[in-house]
């Protein structure tokens, strides 16, 4: 029992370090997929963290070429056709409770995102006061093709991306660079990987969790980067055209559309992409995002546990096992989806989504109580 209590710590490492804490999400063979265990973990430490004096900041990062990839995914569909559907809804309710957390975090998070930023992983950054994007950070959404649809309150925080970007990038899972992150505010700084080591050490010496002094200090080793030529950032005009229809069938149609006037195969590939997706998933981000846009994070994360919920009983579609299996476990690459056609999937499927999960032992998010902190501006804002 110690050593598998120690196994699991060891997937979670800590260091103090004068007024910081770095915390190290450490399974890079994995590229740092979060396990039910390691969840449990990071909430332990924030929790810890929050109540200690002597803590003034967080820094969180990855070990090895990611910062996260997300859930741990395949190990949750394995444990659930071992068990209970209900398994998957437990790992999402824990999730879920870290990224408010996180959110309402009354001392500054410095995420590092030096690498891979997907899914989960955007979740337990994103959130947080500071992200720190590099030459090196690849960050997507890419959980449509899986079956599932961009959750951790990513309707919250893609809805809040210059104009329909939030929309773009969450229907196709499409990949931004640690540039296009700082220019649509996914990230607050861009630091060389190089300077790193150095910033890490800077961090650990301030006294303070003021932001202001936290974000003077990350700027003396910033830099501004150039955006590719090829960048989607350069784009937006095209996305908000497109990306801004009411359906995701006019999304596609705007797309053809573009298509004709102009030769440019991206669009084509972006609409190859949104084809090949899960069209349950489409339709159920697109709504979600929408709502995004007007709720808070926590109003996101409780309607989101409800459509993940649903996601895991399995009952109004069998798209995410039929994801993992194509992607994860089989990798044939070449998923079922059932229904198969965006046409075949009315509002009234897509409101079940958004619905009370009728289940004797199911019940709505229930969210830490926050009231007993001194929160940060930037963390009401949320609320």
């Amino acid at each position: 029992m110690a050593s598998s209590v120690s196994s699991q710590q060891d997937k979670v490492l800590v260091e103090a370090n004068s007024f910081a804490r770095i915390i190290t999400l450490n399974r890079p063979k994995q590229l740092n997929a979060i396990s039910f265990q390691m969840i449990s973990r990071l909430l332990e430490l924030f929790l810890a963290y929050e109540e200690d004096p002597n803590v003034k900041l967080i820094i969180l990062k990855g070990k090895g070429r990611a910062f996260s990839v997300g859930g741990d995914v395949a190990t949750l569909v394995r444990d659930m056709r071992a068990d209970d559907w209900r398994v998957g809804a437990n790992f999402f309710s824990q999730v879920f409770k870290l990224i408010y957390l996180i959110a309402t975090y009354s001392k500054p998070q410095v995420s590092i995102l030096d690498g891979i930023v997907m899914g989960g992983g955007a979740g337990i950054s994103v959130h947080g006061r500071f992200r720190v994007a590099t030459e090196n950070t690849s960050f997507a959404m890419p959980e449509a093709a899986l079956g599932l649809f961009p959750d951790v309150a990513a309707s919250y925080f893609l809805s809040r991306l210059p104009g329909f970007l939030g929309e773009y990038v969450g229907l196709t899972g499409s990949r931004l660079d640690g540039a296009e992150m700082l220019a649509c505010g996914l990230a607050t700084h861009f630091v060389p990987s190089a300077k790193l080591p150095l910033l890490e050490a800077a961090l650990c010496d301030v006294d303070s969790s003021d932001p202001v002094i936290i974000s003077s200090i990350i700027d003396q080793y910033s830099k501004q980067p150039s955006l590719k030529e090829l960048s989607v950032y350069n784009r937006l005009d095209v996305i908000d055209r497109c990306f801004s229809q009411r359906t995701v069938e006019e999304i596609i149609s705007a797309l053809e559309r573009e298509d004709v006037h102009q030769s440019d195969g991206w669009i084509s590939a972006t609409i190859q992409t949104l084809k090949k997706s899960s069209p349950t998933s489409l339709k159920i981000f697109l709504r979600s995002i929408r709502e995004g846009r007007l709720q808070g994070v926590g109003q996101c994360l409780v309607r989101e546990y409800r459509m993940v919920s649903h996601v895991m009983q399995g009952e109004l579609s069998k798209d995410f096992f039929e994801g993992c299996r194509a992607t994860l476990l089989d990798k044939d690459k070449n998923p079922n989806w059932e229904p198969s056609k965006l046409e075949l999937i009315d509002d009234a499927r897509v409101d079940c989504y958004f619905c009370k999960v009728k289940h004797e032992e199911w019940e709505d998010l229930k969210l830490p109580n926050r009231s007993q902190f001194e929160l940060p501006p930037y963390a009401i804002a949320k609320l």
